[in-house]
């Protein structure tokens, strides 16, 4: 039997047990509130003034943070950083992928994977309502040399994104590898940079081509289903 000194003991054991769980429990919504003012401070000013002219100091201000380390402290290098808003996108961007493949399943319409490619970033985007800032970070870091492969080649690694391009690529089997790769980079470029440039618009208040998120898509799928239909003419 448990004695009364004993009892007394055990509840202040149990006393700071619970003390320190809910301390812990404290810093680390602390910690993740942090986390998360961080990558939207950087993604807007990246999105804004590309990667290279922010530093993390600027992004520890933006932020809130007193403490310019900030940055480093919570996710290291600037390329740390970049990857990390990289990957707070891709998640929600590869679920939407991974339905419409499972949707439109073995089909042989150009359109149908072109859909695939486009419409889960756009609905990532319209998800996100107004400003949003995705669209025009990744042109930012897609043109900048030192971090163009953590959206690019990062990118590739994705098994949904991969079976999308093959289903591209199964429609026109007649199409020589090596334009197929430059309307590849053709295709990927015009999606981002006509996603960034509408999204510098609506988050200026200036008028858009098209209504919605939506209906962006619909021109977009109709531009990169005719680049990919092109002609190919020889080089002379």
């Amino acid at each position: 039997m448990i004695d009364l000194n004993q009892s007394l003991d055990l509840a202040t054991v149990t006393g700071f047990t619970g003390s320190v769980t809910t301390a812990r429990t404290v810093r680390a919504d602390r910690a993740t509130s942090t986390q998360e003012a961080i990558l939207k401070a950087a993604e807007r000013l990246y999105a804004e003034h590309g990667v290279f002219a922010v530093s993390n100091r600027q992004v520890s201000e933006a932020a809130g943070q007193g403490n310019n380390a900030a940055v480093g402290y919570h996710f290291g290098t600037k390329t740390d950083l970049v990857r990390a808003i990289e990957h707070k996108h891709r998640g929600p961007i590869e679920e939407l992928r991974e339905q419409r493949i499972a949707d439109i399943g073995d089909s042989t319409q150009m359109r149908d994977w072109v859909a695939a490619l486009v419409c889960p970033l756009t609905d990532h985007l319209a998800a996100l309502g107004n400003p949003t800032w995705y669209a025009r970070f990744a042109a930012q870091v897609m043109t900048d040399p030192a971090y163009h492969n953590i959206v690019v080649k990062d990118a590739l690694s994705s098994p949904s994104l991969v079976r999308v391009l093959d289903g591209i690529n199964g429609c026109l089997p007649d199409l020589p590898v090596d334009v197929r790769v430059e309307r590849n980079i053709m295709g990927r470029n015009l999606l981002m940079h006509s996603c960034a440039d509408r999204e510098r618009l609506l988050a200026q208040g200036s008028p858009v081509a098209r209504p919605s998120w939506q209906a962006a898509a619909t021109g977009l799928i109709d531009a990169i289903v005719g680049l990919w239909h092109a002609p190919v003419t020889e080089p002379s």
